[in-house]
């Protein structure tokens, strides 16, 4: 397991925090839960089933977080194989702390975990599409989502010999 920790000064508003960055740290059920909830991201994630939770974060393989003290305040969950692709499910940051580079920055590390060959690949939140772009992203119109509820068609028939 990758452990890193990076941590950076920032100034913001008149405010200044270090802010630090670890890969792979080990975090709970409860702060996951709650930077999703203090995020855009808790609308769409299935925050009040623990269950569903605990796999999310126990099956990832690749986390990359922002501390502010003992604080969570952001969190890039990822699941490789840090070859060829890699999937960046989640992307939060706390509300409080948004517009200050935190995101881009949980990104770029997550990026340099990865082999050179590696594709970050996500699926943007309908309010943030835009944002990806303008940091480097490419727009894929071939991503396709089977939801819990559909089944994959069957096959047709094979004609009879």
């Amino acid at each position: 397991m990758l452990r890193f920790r990076h941590i950076v000064w920032v100034r913001f508003n008149k405010i200044e925090m270090n802010i630090e960055y670890r890969v792979n740290q080990t975090i709970s059920l409860g702060q996951f839960v709650d930077i999703l909830r203090n995020s855009t991201l808790g609308k769409r994630r299935p925050v009040d089933d623990n269950e569903c939770m605990k796999g999310m974060i126990e099956n990832s393989n690749l986390i990359v977080t922002a501390w502010v003290g003992e604080g969570l305040i952001g969190i890039a969950r990822s699941v490789t194989d840090f070859h060829y692709a890699c999937y960046l499910s989640d992307l939060a940051v706390h509300n409080k702390y948004q517009k200050m580079g935190i995101g881009k920055k949980l990104q770029s590390l997550t990026k340099d975990q990865l082999g050179p060959k590696c594709k970050l690949i996500l699926i943007s939140a309908p309010d943030a599409n835009s944002y990806y772009k303008h940091i480097g992203f490419t727009n894929n119109q071939r991503c396709w989502v089977l939801n819990p509820d559909q089944s994959i068609a069957p096959l047709p028939e094979s004609p009879a010999i």
